[in-house]
């Protein structure tokens, strides 16, 4: 199991290193790509372990659990490798176009590797202080591409981004020193029944302090400054994996930690957390509706489509669970779509600001359309996959007879159509204001395949989830199963051979 576990790890670093070795010329955008291409077929192998065996561990470096260092991958880690490489392919194909010759001088394609490496590590590993070392990883890699071309706005973003969330490493460097001081490990499986034997008050505070230091990360409520600070101005294939990925490691920390480890105080730490998911959704959207920047409305709708994620993790229901898993894959796909299209928009009409462009809808049919089926689906439209996400949540609360709740995530669902419209009618429906027609055709035809290419296929993955749920559903709960029963994952690190 080491190499199934390690090659998702092993594929992006080396595809860093020959990147930034190859940074000097095109060749690099290439190797890039087919570095993403190796990774999405190692997540794939990876995915078939986990499904016909189970929970998959190895322990790296020849020291057992839990001493060694721990990878492991349940359903849950094995969709979000998944999600990750599908994510890091269109990017990369993506970022053929997108991104200059300058960018690719100063190691965008590095950076980008050295990230989704980093990502990868986060979702498999099996320890805290590795989790730690991963996040970091990530941001220093995030932020070297969010600084990247080196504009004022950007280097404003870029700093905003990193204090808040080196004030969530600082916590979340005290949680882990306190939880090590109580337990004497930080193997999250050994974790699991270390803390049933330490002061329960003082774990809650521990709880606390990693709620808040993944909140940051995540961009829940009121943690979330740093991120419409910072995501509309990098280049579009940075905000797409930025959408996609970078929020969703938070929520993933989260999910894990409050079922696996802080489950003692459940209607204390949950009850928080369902206000969190409650206020991060309308905080998000009214955020949203209040912008005129298309990259800025997603990035507030990145916000309010985190409290649905974190309103199944609150309820702890099995459906609920369901649901939370089900909207990650949902959310990761739809969001890093809707920035890649508004890349396009951006080429074809000079701008993302909704007062500066239009005309897209009669110029460019097929990016209208590719617009269409992102956007209907984040505002949960049937029978799109977003759909599906929202209906198994609010199912889930109303259950659970939180009705108040159930009717914020509505509510949500009809303002998130309210921002979609406006950029449909700004944009598409309404002529452009200079009067010009923003054609495809004005690109050339390889132009056209680098950049509609992988939102296409990501459209198509939208399309094929709402569907054809019932599989897609199943898996998610398989992996709540696992989630709440953590027994077959706490069992297959602490016997997994060194």
């Amino acid at each position: 199991m080491s190499w199934v576990l390690a090659l998702p790890l092993i594929i992006p670093f080396l595809t860093a290193v020959a990147a930034f070795m190859t940074r000097s010329s095109k060749s690099g955008a290439w190797v890039s790509l087919a570095g993403a291409i190796l990774l999405l077929l190692a997540a794939i192998f990876l995915m078939a372990q986990v499904l016909d065996q189970g929970v998959v561990a190895a322990q790296m470096g020849g020291w057992g659990a839990p001493f060694g260092i721990t990878l492991v991958a349940d359903l849950l880690s094995a969709v979000m490798v998944l999600i990750t490489a599908i994510v890091a392919v269109a990017v990369a194909i993506y970022a053929l176009e997108d991104i200059n010759a300058a960018k690719e001088h100063l190691a965008y394609h590095a950076l980008f590797n050295v990230l989704i490496a980093g990502v990868v590590g986060a979702f498999i590993t099996g320890d805290l202080f590795n989790l730690y070392v991963w996040f970091e990883v990530m941001l220093i890699s995030s932020f070297g591409l969010l600084v990247l071309g080196g504009r004022p706005e950007q280097i404003d973003g870029g700093v905003k981004y990193v204090a808040l969330n080196l004030v969530s490493t600082i916590m979340f460097l005290t949680g882990i020193g306190l939880l090590y001081g109580m337990t004497g490990t930080l193997n999250m499986a050994d974790l699991a029944s270390a803390v049933e034997d330490t002061d329960q008050k003082l774990l809650t505070v521990v709880a606390v302090l990693f709620m808040i230091a993944f909140g940051v990360k995540a961009a829940v409520f009121p943690l979330f400054f740093w991120l419409p600070a910072s995501y509309h101005t990098p280049a579009f294939s940075v905000s797409a994996v930025f959408a996609g990925l970078l929020t969703k490691v938070g929520v993933y920390a989260m999910i894990r930690m409050f079922t696996l480890i802080f489950d003692h105080d459940i209607g204390f730490t949950h009850t928080i957390l369902l206000w969190v998911a409650g206020l991060t959704m309308i905080t998000g959207v009214l955020g949203a509706a209040a912008q005129t920047d298309i990259r800025k409305i997603l990035s507030f709708h990145i916000v309010s489509q985190i409290g649905y994620m974190i309103l199944g993790l609150a309820l702890l229901t099995p459906l609920a669970l369901v649901g939370a898993v089900f909207y990650l894959v949902h959310h990761i796909i739809v969001k890093a779509n809707l920035f890649l299209i508004a890349g396009v928009a951006e080429r074809l009409t000079g701008s993302t600001e909704l007062s500066k462009i239009g005309g897209l809808y009669k110029s460019a049919p097929l990016l209208a359309v590719l617009f269409l089926i992102p956007a209907f689906s984040l505002a949960g439209f049937p029978p799109l996959s977003g759909f599906w996400a929202k209906f198994v949540l609010v199912k889930a609360s109303l259950e659970t007879e939180a009705w108040i709740i159930a009717g914020v995530a509505l509510l949500v669902g009809l303002l998130t159509i309210y921002s979609m419209t406006k950029i449909w009618a700004q944009a598409f429906w309404e002529p452009h204001p200079n009067e010009i027609e923003p054609k495809l055709t004005t690109l050339d035809r390889p132009t056209q395949i680098k950049l509609l290419l992988p939102i296409a296929g990501l459209a198509a993955l939208t399309v094929i989830i709402g569907l054809f749920p019932e599989p897609f559903v199943a898996f998610a709960e398989r992996s709540a199963t696992q989630l709440l029963d953590p027994a077959p994952y706490i069992a297959a690190v602490l016997e997994a051979k060194p």
